[in-house]
C-alpha cells in the first residue's frame, strides 16, 4: 500500500459535509434513477462507506492499543472493544450493496418514477 499523505481535518469535513449533500439531495424526493448512481459508490461491497468507516474505526482501535503508555487501562479497553464492535457492525451493512444492485435491475417504470410520494 503506497505511503499516502495523512487527510487534513478539513478534508474529512469536506467528506461528511459532501455526505450531508447526498441525504440532503435524497431528502428532497429525486428520481430513483438519478438517485442510484450516487448509492452506488458509497455502498459498493469493496470501496463504500461501511467497509471504509469499518476499517477507520479498526485502525483506530489499533492505533489507541498501540499508544497507549502501560497497561491499558479497563477503561481504555473498554474504548477499543467499543471501536471494534463498532467496525464489526458497520462493516455488516455492505450487503446493502447488494440492494443496491437488486433494486437497479427492477422494472424501468419503478426506476424512473419521479413522483411516487
Amino acid at each position: 500500500m503506497p505511503n499516502r499523505p495523512a487527510p487534513s481535518p478539513e478534508q474529512v469535513a469536506q467528506t461528511t459535509d459532501t455526505l450531508a449533500q447526498v441525504y440532503d439531495y435524497l431528502r428532497a424526493g429525486p428520481p430513483l434513477a438519478d438517485a442510484l448512481p450516487l448509492l452506488a459508490p458509497l455502498l459498493d461491497e469493496t470501496t463504500g462507506v461501511p467497509i471504509l468507516l469499518g476499517d477507520v474505526l479498526r485502525g483506530a482501535a489499533h492505533l489507541v492499543a498501540q499508544q497507549a503508555t502501560g497497561p491499558l487501562t479497563d477503561e481504555t479497553r473498554r474504548i477499543i472493544d467499543g471501536l471494534l464492535e463498532a467496525s464489526r457492525d458497520v462493516t455488516d451493512w455492505h450487503i446493502l450493496h447488494y440492494d443496491v444492485q437488486r433494486l437497479s435491475a427492477q422494472p424501468v417504470d419503478i426506476v424512473n418514477t419521479s413522483d411516487s410520494r
